[in-house]
């Protein structure tokens, strides 16, 4: 990359390819889709496993900031999220083809997965204001990052009836801020850079409120107890895992 002169338009074009990524969450689904009940049951667990890892990620990531602020986000991200349900809840929502309480939960999860893209795409912006080499290892954690978050989605939007190519495009589409906050975050790097811990911590509480109240009770509906817990155990060790070999 010398030579290759680090611009607003670079730093774009790095946010995009973050958001591009999240569509390829998608694909396994391209090899099945035959889910029977007890295989959405298991599916919504992983789902909440991911939801939850990358929830603790983001905390953990924003207490580096600042814990107050971390905290407080946390507290307006709850809040936020049992407004927003108590809002949809009873209201005839539509979702593409999706309708109904399938098309709340559709809705909540891209929602919360979009408000945290604004959060993500800030610490880019951030991070390539902090120079290239940094900005680019940013970019690349978050891109992989971003892919088991797709298939969190994915996870949600296909058993319900959504096909697998509206799956990933829901999934850009919820990561398209990415690219939208790092331009301005690295032209204003300082103005910004108080309000990253708020924003991840925002995008933790109200994930942590989903996977609980929303995703993991319809888990439990479908298939067994035992079968849920191994699954959201695995899915959470797998995310730790992934976030702490790409360097946190």
């Amino acid at each position: 990359m010398d030579g290759f002169p680090l611009t607003p338009w670079t730093v774009f074009l790095y946010a995009l390819f973050t958001a591009v990524a999240t569509g390829f969450g998608a694909l396994p689904f391209l090899f099945t889709r035959n889910i029977v009940a007890r295989h959405l049951g298991l599916a919504n667990a992983a789902a909440a496993g991911l939801m939850l890892s990358a929830s603790f990620g983001l905390i953990y990531e924003g207490v580096n900031y600042s814990l107050a602020r971390t905290l407080l986000g946390v507290v307006l991200g709850l809040f936020f999220i049992q407004l927003s349900h108590r809002f949809l809840h009873g209201r005839e929502v539509s979702f593409g083809s999706l309708n109904g309480l399938d098309a709340r939960k559709a809705l909540m999860i891209v929602g919360i997965m979009t408000l945290h893209s604004f959060a993500e795409g800030v610490g880019v912006g951030v991070a390539f204001g902090g120079g290239e080499a940094l900005g680019v290892f940013i970019t690349l954690a978050i891109a992989v990052h971003n892919i088991p978050e797709g298939l969190a989605i994915s996870l949600v939007l296909i058993p319900r009836g959504v096909s697998v190519l509206g799956a990933a495009l829901w999934s850009v589409f919820s990561s398209l801020p990415q690219p939208l906050m790092a331009v301005p975050a690295f032209l204003f790097v300082e103005a910004f850079k108080p309000a990253l811990p708020v924003g991840l911590g925002f995008a933790a509480g109200a994930m942590i409120w989903m996977a609980v109240a929303e995703i993991l009770p319809e888990a439990f509906k479908e298939a067994e107890a035992g079968g849920v817990a191994t699954v959201l155990t695995l899915s959470v060790a797998l995310m730790v895992a992934f976030q702490i070999l790409l360097g946190g």
